[in-house]
């Protein structure tokens, strides 16, 4: 390589936010690029299940206003990755219209790439029936009925589809579901660089200032030169350690070691971390493991039916100390209301009940387990049909607002924080791929758009 690469990653994710006093001070650094992730399945599967977004229009519009005419007076590629949330085409689309819209307002000539990975469902069913579509931990069966219930389906890219947008001339790339670590580490690699230390970089940096001790406080850039990377803390107050560096490799990854990718693994068993100062962090050692098949993971998702839910509060003393009791006698007289009165089995409906305040998030595996003051309790009824979601919180109803323990002589009365105390949430989706897709073309999964704004 010619020289060292700068990455700038000014945000976490597009749409949260940009400190314009550190990324004006990031720009000081002379980045070779500017990249950011656009999405996440962290909010689960309702915006790919719907294709939606959970970004606003004019909040993207805000902020890719800074990063495009940072861009231009630095005239450097901007990369966004996972495009409205969950990289569907539609998400890609939004993306795209706004970069154009800005480019209009500000005058500017730019290359619009546009890349697209939605999987048309014969494509997956075919590579399937091919023996190239392959299951990941935990194991679920896949057959051409489930691809055919999938609502969307994406095809998570690597570097790759970047590095051809940016060979082509690409100014701005709005992509499609893509890793975090390819949006970062496709320009190193491109130009070059070590793919060890490029694919580390990327993963390093893939939430932004997170890999920081201060992530309030800072913008993180990393400059790939060729025995490795070093990594800045950008801002007065911006700090990190060898150890929140080498920390975020535990980041959403079962290996702290080895992190799989797109055609190959990252493996920073051999990483060396030295700090230079408070905000700068040498690392050298990453290496990069080509793999024999090249694989793309398929994300998926399904609808699980109609939902509704029903929220009320439990505070008395006696039925705090014995909650599980009279939560597990709740459950049992519902499921026999269901079948008695609406005349259907456990295999028709899906009732789950939430105790918010009481282990809600970790249940079992809650470590700081003590007796909360009051107790509120989410019903969540999900049904094929609509109407049967409708008829169960009917009956419920009255359960969670009266129902007693087996020796209280009053019937008690709980709470409904709201009214109506349900609440309907239409159709809802879920996850139901785990899988990856060997393919032989990198590119092959993936449609390119290129505009040229003021042609």
């Amino acid at each position: 390589m010619e020289k060292s690469i700068k990455v700038l990653v000014p945000t976490g994710c597009i749409g949260s936010g940009v400190r314009l006093d550190l990324f004006e001070r990031a720009l000081l650094e002379k980045p070779d690029v500017i990249a950011m992730d656009g999405g996440s399945t962290d909010s689960g599967p309702h915006y790919l299940g719907t294709g939606s977004t959970k970004g606003s229009a004019a909040v993207l519009r805000d902020e890719l206003r800074v990063y495009m005419k940072a861009r231009a007076e630095l005239g450097i590629p901007l990369i966004v990755g996972s495009s409205g949330t969950c990289g569907s085409d539609s998400g890609v689309d939004l993306l795209r219209s706004v970069c154009l819209e800005v480019a209009a307002e500000l005058g500017q000539n730019v290359k619009v790439a546009a890349i697209y990975g939605e999987q048309q469902h014969a494509t997956v069913v075919q590579a399937l029936a091919d023996g190239r579509v392959l299951p990941l931990n935990p194991v679920r069966p896949i057959d051409e009925t489930l691809v055919e219930r999938c609502s969307h389906i994406v095809a998570v890219m690597g570097v790759e589809p970047f590095i051809h947008a940016l060979e082509q001339g690409a100014d701005i790339i709005v992509a499609g579901r893509a890793t975090d670590t390819a949006v970062l580490a496709c320009l190193p690699i491109m130009r070059g660089a070590p793919a060890g230390p490029s694919w580390h970089a990327g993963k390093t940096m893939e939430c932004g200032a997170q890999c920081t001790t201060t992530p309030l406080d800072a913008m993180v850039m990393a400059e790939i030169d060729a025995s490795g990377f070093t990594i800045t803390a950008i801002g007065p107050q911006a700090r990190l350690t060898p150890q929140s560096v080498m920390a975020h490799m535990l980041y959403e990854n079962s290996n702290p070691n080895l992190l799989t990718e797109p055609g190959g693994a990252l493996n920073v068993e051999a990483a060396r971390y030295h700090a230079l100062d408070e905000r700068r962090v040498r690392v050298e050692g990453s290496v990069w493991e080509p793999h024999e098949r090249y694989t793309v993971k398929l994300e998926g998702a399904a609808p699980a039916g109609h939902q509704s839910v029903l929220l009320s509060v439990v505070r008395g003393p006696e039925y705090i100390a014995r909650f599980d009791e009279w939560l597990q006698m709740l459950d049992g007289a519902m499921r026999k209301r269901i079948e008695k009165n609406l005349g259907i089995g456990p295999a028709q409906y899906d009732l789950q009940f939430r105790a918010i305040g009481k282990n809600s998030a970790l249940g079992d595996l809650e470590p700081q387990a003590s007796a909360p003051t009051e107790i509120g309790v989410l019903a969540i009824a999900t049904c094929p049909d609509a109407s049967h979601t409708q008829d169960i919180l009917a009956l419920l109803n009255p359960y969670m607002l009266h129902f007693p323990l087996p020796d209280d002589k009053d019937l008690p009365t709980h709470a409904f924080p709201l009214s109506p105390a349900s609440m309907d949430r239409g159709l809802v989706y879920e996850f139901v791929l785990n899988h990856v897709m060997v393919i032989g073309n990198p590119l092959a999964p993936y449609r390119f758009d290129f505009t040229v704004t003021g042609a």
